[in-house]
């Protein structure tokens, strides 16, 4: 009998099982599809000449995260690979707005939309470097990081804390107005805002650019050399070195719950694996308390709460083998790995306000990552693997761009809707098209079928906006890996802090169940006397 089950093999839950098998449990990882990694896995299946990243692709988050770097990954043959640039963001009259590793280069090219631009960046550079670790490690601990706060707290006296405070909950669309002069600086905070579910006039999307710029800036935008599974390749291998297993094929149906205390798990095959210590589930907030733990063993508010639960936008993706560089009619972009391709701040606005709307995008926002450019063993000399990705609405309610797209997202829908997204490109890179020698199409239940946490191509575990962060997240009063049942933690991206490949929820998740406390928030959620049903209803 393993000492912990972890229910699910992406990061987050090999970050979990590393952790623990560091303090000398067994651990036993269920992965319900036939290989680990989750959102972190790449394959030959569009060109067998081509790597190809599934889902996640760029890593500034891993490359800041602590809880990685404890790991020592490189020992597990680990290595990162950087584009020359990290992003661009080209506008249709020519200009292109580029963040560098370099600061004095990215102030140049902010320079070049309105002078003194360049030094704007740089006060926000400066800020970041003043705050940057207590930040990141108020990021990656548990709500509410106790130790890092008040560091932060006491930092942020003399630097001028409440402004700071201020900027964080900005919409971008302003903050990009009150530090900017040019559009430059702003596109580059917006679209790393629309890295997660925030449009330009939501609060708290300017905490969000920056904070992704400032990551950018300082860290870049690496990939794993050779594609995205080598960083789940050297989790497994790790694990494995301390006794660790992963059974891959193995869909978990239950939680196990006697005597009110998780004590394992049941696959779809009916066998029970026991668990003597702690079950972590790095699954999505409601597919555990909605599926997997019977409904009697949690209390009703926080079911309640659930059907509240909001998941951040659907995604559509495309992956391509091209048959050269990408032909970008700004000479800048071909150097940066990721390519962000909207027509300004109000192209990003109108963008998702089509999305909030129910309205699948005309011109859809396009996230557009060059691989071989960032990583050049990712495909033959001279040619390049890529991929775009969009969002869409989860309930389509009509089609701004006139094709009768309606989200059921068959064969048909799924090809009108690459189509739109290679002439998004094609704007900007004429001559684009003529490039493909194949492509393949992740459409949202495409993704949720390989990966059961990307709900309906819902990529960051539920949405980044300020209702569901910190101590709101999964839902108010949570904020922690501990649940009401004791024994099981939430080990996903649905806990605190959330999206992005850093492996913070696992960690947490690890580090609660050695401590085997609960908080005092979930153990007053557990002792309410009133139960409702899965609807929020009295019975």
């Amino acid at each position: 009998m393993p000492d912990a089950v972890v229910i699910g093999a992406g990061p987050n839950g090999l970050v979990a099982a590393n952790l623990l098998a560091d303090a000398g449990w067994s651990v036993e990882v269920l992965e319900a599809q036939d290989e680990p990694g989750g959102a972190v896995r790449h394959d030959h299946g569009v060109h067998p000449d081509f790597a190809s990243d599934l889902f996640s692709s760029f890593y500034p988050l891993a490359a800041a995260s602590p809880v990685l770097a404890g790991l020592r990954l490189e020992r597990e043959g680990l290595a990162w690979s950087h584009a020359p640039k990290v992003l661009a963001h080209p506008l249709l009259d020519g200009r292109c707005a580029v963040l560098s590793r370099d600061p004095d280069e990215t102030a140049a090219s902010l320079d070049t939309f309105a002078p003194g631009d360049g030094a704007a960046w740089k006060d926000l550079r400066e800020v970041w470097e003043t705050v940057r670790p207590d930040i990141l490690d108020a990021l990656f601990t548990p709500f509410p990081p106790l130790r890092a706060g008040a560091r932060l707290a006491l930092r942020l006296r003399t630097a001028g804390g409440l402004r700071l405070a201020r900027t964080m909950v900005l919409p971008v669309r302003r903050l990009g107005e009150e530090e900017f002069r040019g559009e430059g600086g702003r596109l580059l905070l917006a679209g790393n805002a629309l890295h997660a579910d925030l449009a330009p006039e939501s609060a708290g999307s300017g905490g969000f650019g920056w904070l992704m710029s400032m990551l950018a800036q300082t860290y870049g935008f690496p990939v794993p050399t050779g594609g995205s599974g080598a960083l789940t390749g050297a989790l497994v291998r790790r694990l494995a070195r301390r006794g660790g297993t992963v059974r891959c094929g193995e869909q978990v149906t239950e939680v196990v719950v006697r005597a009110g205390r998780a004590v394992g798990v049941r696959t779809r095959s009916g066998e029970e694996v026991p668990a003597r210590r702690a079950v972590l589930a790095d699954v999505s907030a409601p597919a555990l308390y909605g599926s997997l733990v019977a409904e009697r063993h949690l209390p009703g508010r926080l079911l309640a709460d659930l059907e509240r639960f909001q998941w951040d936008f659907a995604t559509f993706k495309v992956d391509w083998a091209l048959g050269g560089p990408v032909p970008w009619a700004c000479p800048e972009a071909a150097r940066a790995g990721t390519v962000h391709l909207a027509e300004g701040v109000d192209g990003l606005t109108r963008f998702a306000a089509q999305i909030a709307m129910g309205r699948v995008p005309d011109q859809p926002f396009a996230l557009f990552g060059q691989m071989t450019t960032t990583d050049p063993g990712r495909s033959p000399r001279g040619t390049e693997s890529a991929w775009a990705y969009t969002h869409v609405p989860h309930h389509v309610r009509g089609d701004a761009g006139g094709e009768g797209l309606s989200g059921s997202w068959d064969i048909r829908e799924q090809e009108l809707m690459a189509d739109r997204v290679e002439v998004q490109v094609e704007r900007y890179a004429p001559g684009f098209r003529g490039l493909i020698r194949a492509r393949r199409i992740l459409a949202p239940p495409t993704m949720e079928s390989m990966d059961a946490n990307l709900r309906g191509g819902a990529i960051n575990g539920g949405t980044t906006a300020m209702h569901q962060q910190l101590v709101f997240r999964p839902s108010p009063g949570t904020g922690r890996p501990e649940t009401p049942v004791p024994g099981l933690y939430l080990a996903s991206a649905s806990a605190h802090p959330g999206g992005g490949v850093h492996g913070a929820p696992g960690a947490n998740a690890a580090r609660a169940a050695l401590r085997g406390r609960r908080t005092g928030a979930l153990s007053l959620l557990q002792s309410r006397p009133t139960h409702r049903d899965r609807t929020g209803r009295r019975p």
